[in-house]
């Protein structure tokens, strides 16, 4: 995945940017980058890895050696970022976010044939922010080639180019896969992913960019160089998963929604008479808690922390790359309460269950302290496809996922045929999924949100809504 924030003022903003870059933290594990423009100074950028060390530890001191009233800066889980172009458009600083499917295609279509070329990386892969700058590049304005790019990538683009003149020209997917929101100051204007990102900075909102919009900022005004489209398909897993809670996108905020969500999934067991004698609810991950309190406030069930996790050296689980040590990693941080697992009957609500991995050991630690009875529900349905519109899953395969791995598992290829019916668990298939899960990863019972109790949750229609990964529909 990945998050970005830029500023342009009447005053230095390259501190702003720090900050608000960091806010992004928790979409990206990978890289982060700032780049600033000024008159004095012309274009500077710093990038570095943040695998082993946050964004800003990595970028302290920034303010030290960069300035500029106009920056941009990004979380990157891809490639490094911003990078600095001079084209026919000028001299840019670029930043994206998004996925592009088809690069090759794309690489031997509009350059292999002209003679360009590009800085290859490990393995020959081209950076897919300079091949979207590249793209751009075709057109002889900035939005006839924003929107060129968007139509020809197969996956999603929204981003942010810093020009010469300190003005910012921000960008939403054509789709609006992805938020860009639009904050203000008194002294001039920035655009940010997460919107709670530049309140904390004293900038207040201004609106969201709609689908496939195209704004240029300075400090003194918002033009539009591209209306927005009528067709929206914001991506359903950023209030379920990747969006942090204080933010709202298209005026639905994150935490109400999953609080919702757990209440709604609560009302559904109670209906069907599953898991109603719990001693205590409680989140896994974190981003699970709020589900698991509004499954709590809903059902009359305590809420409660069976298990802490430490998190001082280790913020984040999925930080080290390497999927044995990110295991180990998530087994260490975990401290049980023991009081608040023996002999207890105990309810987690995950925000997903992707491959399972790391729910088999929390399970098995669980009981390994005593509990007498683990049930578990995911706050969304089954994932049925890796997603194909944003980079944020590690997935090489579906077969990865722990759903389409287990209905290979139960009838073969053949199964592939139904994937609708194993989605729904009212049906045969669906229960044979479930039941085959709960026997492989130790629960006492699964249960999983309905694509139509998520939809309630969101509160947008469903057709502005991409379901890809549940049901193949983006």
């Amino acid at each position: 995945m990945g998050g970005f924030f830029g500023a342009t003022s009447k005053r230095d903003v390259v501190l702003d940017v720090f900050f608000g870059v960091d806010y992004h933290s928790h979409l990206g594990t990978r890289r982060g980058g700032m780049a600033s423009v000024d008159e004095e100074h012309g274009f500077q950028r710093d990038i570095h890895n943040i695998e082993n060390s946050p964004f800003r530890t990595k970028f302290a001191g920034i303010t030290d050696e960069m300035f500029g009233n106009a920056c941009i800066g990004c979380i990157s889980d891809s490639d490094p970022q911003p990078i600095i172009i001079r084209s026919n458009l000028g001299v840019y600083a670029i930043t994206t976010i998004g996925i592009i499917n088809n690069a090759e295609e794309l690489i031997d279509k509009f350059l292999t044939r002209s003679g360009g070329h590009f800085t290859a990386m490990t393995k020959g892969r081209i950076n897919s922010t300079e091949l979207a700058a590249a793209l751009i590049n075709q057109k002889s304005s900035f939005a006839e080639g924003i929107r060129f790019a968007q139509d020809q990538i197969d996956g999603s683009l929204s981003l942010l180019i810093l020009k010469e003149n300190g003005s910012i020209i921000a960008a939403r997917d054509k789709l609006g896969r992805t938020p860009v929101v639009l904050g203000k100051d008194d002294d001039g204007n920035c655009i940010s992913f997460e919107s709670f990102a530049f309140e904390k900075l004293d900038y207040t909102y201004n609106r969201e960019l709609g689908p496939g919009e195209i704004v240029e900022i300075s400090a003194d005004s918002i033009k539009v160089l591209a209306e927005p489209l009528k067709k929206m398909k914001i991506c359903s897993f950023l209030w379920t998963y990747y969006g942090y809670p204080n933010s709202s996108y298209e005026g639905m905020n994150v935490e109400v929604m999953r609080t919702r969500n757990g209440a709604i999934i609560a009302r559904e067991d109670k209906k069907l008479g599953l898991a109603q004698n719990i001693d205590y609810v409680s989140g896994v991950p974190d981003s699970g808690t709020p589900h698991a309190i509004g499954y709590a406030n809903e059902s009359h069930i305590p809420f409660a922390r069976p298990f802490i996790k430490y998190t001082p050296t280790w913020p984040r689980s999925f930080m080290p790359q390497n999927q044995n040590e990110r295991n180990k990693v998530a087994k260490m941080k975990m401290i049980p309460v023991h009081d608040l697992i023996k002999d207890k009957k105990l309810l987690f609500v995950d925000d997903s269950i992707v491959r399972g991995t790391q729910l088999k050991e929390t399970v098995e630690f669980l009981y390994s302290h005593g509990a007498k009875e683990v049930h578990m529900r995911s706050a969304c349905p089954p994932i049925m496809y890796g997603c194909k519109y944003l980079n944020f899953s590690r997935n090489t395969s579906d077969r990865d996922l722990i759903a389409r791995r287990t209905i290979l598992e139960l009838e073969g290829e053949e199964g592939e045929k139904y994937i609708d019916e194993y989605a729904d668990a009212s049906t045969e298939r669906g229960k044979k999924m479930l039941d085959s899960i709960c026997k492989k990863l130790g629960f006492d019972s699964l249960g999983y949100q309905s694509l139509s109790g998520l939809i309630e949750a969101i509160g947008l229609p469903e057709e502005c809504v991409c379901t890809y990964c549940w049901n193949g529909k983006g």
